[in-house]
């Protein structure tokens, strides 16, 4: 049979799925991050549709490509991808990746390092599948940006860099409940779709691709919930490791939050990541602490006989 074998683990973070790719990937080159980021996408696109996307996947797995840091200090290197396209990074699915390490005995209890193509994240790996990351540096780009929807009404919210480029918004008049995810979906995707419409974007035009909504916590001792739509308009399981990164900028920014204070924040499925701020210089650095379950191992066969082997694609 001409087949490629693909070997992948899979997790979950707060219900949110990684799927770990270990070998059959392909050979993106020595080069940094960025650049085999690059090739990834421009040559290898359909191996990322035939990783995530059905009829073996789904739009919520994300999926993270094993690579050789260049950087020799990290434990791994790696680049995240979702049904649709790239991630800068991924909070979740770093706390995934951190515990399928640990599955594969290549790291132990304690800090590790981790090379992404948006610069190193730290993560420290503790006992029974909890991680705590250190996120890139995150910071609020505007605040009360107003959107028009084709309603007629209007949305305020903030801009935001977490890893990734997000909306958060707190004044939306919506329950935020699993059985209203479907409304909550259609009215995110709205917003989403009128941001680049109304020139809203991230630094440098950046599209703004992640939209967040928040609601008080009826956790005890938990002060936020919110729903994240992600790039392939699927809604994130977890609480969002870059979308709480980038809450807890503007928590900051507006002086809610100090260094070292805890931020809890539930996900729309009832999950919950710690979040805290430590400040350098005049850069904040989330760090966020969740937990993930390995669920499966697997081997992917890419067969060329296979008219939807490389997934179907959008």
């Amino acid at each position: 049979m001409n087949a490629r074998r693909v070997r992948v683990i899979d997790s979950h973070t707060g219900g949110e799925p990684t799927r770990v790719v270990v070998s059959g990937g392909p050979d993106l080159g020595p080069g940094p991050l960025t650049e085999r980021l690059r090739i990834f996408r421009e040559q290898h696109d359909d191996f990322r549709s035939a990783v995530v996307n059905e009829p073996r996947g789904s739009d919520v797995i994300v999926g993270a490509l094993l690579c050789q840091p260049l950087d020799k200090s990290c434990a791994a290197g790696v680049i995240f991808f979702n049904n649709v396209g790239y991630l800068g990074m991924c909070g979740h699915g770093t706390i995934g990746l951190m515990v399928t390490l640990a599955h594969l005995g290549r790291i132990g209890v304690g800090e590790h390092r981790l090379e992404t193509p948006v610069g190193v994240v730290t993560a420290r790996l503790e006992a029974e599948n909890h991680v705590t990351i250190r996120n890139v540096a995150s910071y609020r780009l505007r605040k009360d940006a107003e959107v028009k929807l084709p309603d007629g009404s209007k949305v305020r919210g903030d801009v935001a860099w977490g890893g990734n480029w997000f909306f958060l918004i707190q004044d939306h008049g919506k329950e935020l409940s699993l059985d209203r995810v479907d409304e909550l979906t259609d009215f995110t995707w709205t917003i989403r779709q009128a941001l680049p419409q109304q020139g809203i974007t991230g630094k440098d035009g950046a599209e703004i691709d992640h939209i967040e909504l928040f609601a008080p916590s009826k956790l005890a001792g938990v002060q936020s919930k919110n729903f994240v739509l992600c790039p392939g308009k699927a809604y994130d399981r977890s609480p969002c490791g870059t979308g709480t990164s980038a809450k807890l900028a503007c928590l900051f920014a507006d002086g809610k939050l100090k260094p070292g204070e805890v931020w809890r924040q539930e996900s729309i499925v009832g999950s919950v990541f710690e979040g805290s701020v430590e400040l350098i210089g005049d850069q904040i650095f989330p760090h966020i602490r969740g937990s993930a379950w390995v669920n499966a191992e697997a081997e992917l066969i890419l067969d060329a006989r296979d008219p939807f082997r490389m997934g179907i694609r959008r």
